[in-house]
C-alpha cells in the first residue's frame, strides 16, 4: 500500500502528460541533447514570470549558489552569513571556495533568518549576507536589503524553496530571489517547478553578473574552447528544459493548491493546542513548499512522525540538525531557535495533488494521536 506521501510526482505527471510528452518528442525528433533551443526559450519564459532581467540555467540548486558566489569573485577568507537552520548547500558551496560561513539563529515563528543576528555578526570580514526563504517563504528583504546598503555588503538569495512567491513591502517589491544582487533557485523533482532530474537556474537584474555566471557555467568560455575564467560544467539538460517549460504555465496553479491544503490545515490543527502552526510574514506571499508544525519537543514529534508512519502518511523532518552543529561545518556558536526547531519540527504532505479525502484523513490522525 502506497499511502499518502509527501508529493506525488506519479500523479502530477498523468496531469499533464500530454504536454509534458509532447515537448520531450520535440527534443527527441531535433536532437540537440545539449544546449538546445528548450534551455533558451525556458530561461525567457522564467524571466518573464518572474520579472527579473536575466536567468542563467545550471546543472542544479547547489550548483547555482557556487556559480553565483564565484560571480562574485569575493577574496578567500571573507565571511557570509547564513542561516543555521537550512540545508548543507550554503556553507558547503562557501567552504568549497574558501569563504567562511557565519551562522546566525532563525526566528522561531517564521522560521526565517534573524534580522538583528544579522546585524551583530556584521564584521570586518563580511563581505555578503545569504538568507535562506525556506519552507517557500521569504526572509525580510526590505531590513536585509537596508542593512546590505549601509554596511556595503552584497545579498545573495536561495529561494530553492520558495520559486513563484513574491515579497512586497512599502519599499520592496519582487519576486523571491530576484531582490538582492543575485539568487538561485532548485527544479529538484519535489520543488513547486519540478524537473523530472535535477536542475538549477541564477537571477539577477545585473548584465555583468548574468554574463559571468553563463561563462563559469559554461566551463568559463562563451566562444568554444576560448575559456576566460575557471568555470564549471554545469548546464541544464535539454530534456529538463523542456519539462519545465510545459510545466511552468501551470506554476501558479501548483502554489494555489498548495495554499489551498495549507489552509485546510491552518483551521483544523488550530484547535490542536500542542501544535504550533507556522506563522506567515504579511509582506509578501508563501508558496507553501513545505507546511512544517512544530510540537513541544523531541519524544512528541517523533512519536507523532511513527504514529503517522504506521497509518502510511509520510512526515519528514526538516532539518535534524542545525548546521552549525554538523560535523562538515560544526562552529561553537549560541544558537538555541535553531537547535529546538531542530528537535520540534515536523513537516506535513502538501502538494497541489493531495485530495481533500487524503488531507482529511492526515488531520484526522493527528487528531487521533493527540486525543490518545
Amino acid at each position: 500500500m502506497k499511502g499518502i506521501q509527501m508529493v506525488n510526482l506519479v500523479s502530477q505527471y498523468n496531469r499533464f502528460k500530454t504536454s509534458i510528452d509532447s515537448r520531450v518528442s520535440s527534443v527527441f525528433e531535433h536532437g540537440k541533447f545539449v544546449q538546445g533551443p528548450e534551455v533558451k526559450e525556458f530561461e525567457n519564459e522564467l524571466a518573464k514570470f518572474l520579472g527579473v532581467d536575466y536567468v542563467v540555467t545550471c546543472g542544479n540548486g547547489t550548483d547555482a549558489l557556487q556559480i553565483a558566489f564565484m560571480a562574485m569573485n569575493f577574496e578567500p577568507g571573507s565571511e557570509v552569513i547564513i542561516p543555521s537552520f537550512a540545508y548543507a548547500a550554503l556553507p558547503e558551496v562557501l567552504l568549497l571556495l574558501n569563504l567562511n560561513p557565519v551562522f546566525v539563529d532563525v526566528n522561531e515563528d517564521t522560521f526565517l533568518i534573524d534580522v538583528e543576528q544579522v546585524k551583530k555578526n556584521i564584521g570586518p570580514k563580511t563581505v555578503a549576507i545569504a538568507p535562506v526563504h525556506l519552507f517557500g517563504q521569504n526572509a525580510n528583504m526590505e531590513a536585509l536589503y537596508r542593512i546590505a546598503e549601509e554596511n556595503n555588503l552584497k545579498l545573495i538569495e536561495d529561494a530553492a524553496q520558495s520559486l513563484g512567491s513574491w515579497y512586497c513591502s512599502e519599499n520592496i517589491h519582487g519576486a523571491s530571489g530576484c531582490i538582492g544582487d543575485i539568487g538561485i533557485s532548485s527544479f529538484f523533482p519535489s520543488k513547486n517547478l519540478g524537473c523530472f532530474g535535477d536542475g538549477g537556474a541564477i537571477f539577477t537584474n545585473d548584465i555583468e553578473l548574468a554574463e559571468k555566471a553563463r561563462k563559469i557555467a559554461n566551463h568559463g568560455q562563451t566562444k568554444k574552447y576560448h575559456h576566460e575564467l575557471v568555470g564549471l560544467n554545469s548546464r541544464l539538460d535539454t530534456m529538463q528544459a523542456a519539462i519545465l517549460l510545459a510545466k511552468l504555465p501551470h506554476l501558479e496553479s501548483f502554489i494555489h493548491g498548495r495554499i489551498e491544503v495549507a489552509k485546510r490545515y491552518q483551521s483544523e490543527l488550530s484547535k490542536i493546542s500542542s501544535i504550533k502552526l507556522p506563522k506567515r510574514d504579511t509582506n509578501g506571499t508563501h508558496s507553501y513548499h513545505q507546511y512544517t508544525i512544530k510540537l513541544e519537543n523531541s519524544t512528541v514529534r517523533d512519536n507523532l512522525a511513527a504514529h503517522l508512519n504506521s497509518k502510511n502518511i509520510s512526515s519528514m523532518v526538516y532539518y535534524p540538525l542545525p548546521l552549525h552543529r554538523q560535523k562538515a561545518y560544526s562552529v561553537d556558536a549560541d544558537l538555541p531557535v535553531s537547535v529546538n526547531l531542530c528537535n520540534t519540527v515536523l513537516s506535513l504532505p502538501i502538494c497541489p495533488e493531495l485530495t481533500t479525502v487524503e488531507q482529511i484523513e492526515i488531520i484526522n490522525e493527528i487528531k487521533s494521536f493527540f486525543n490518545q
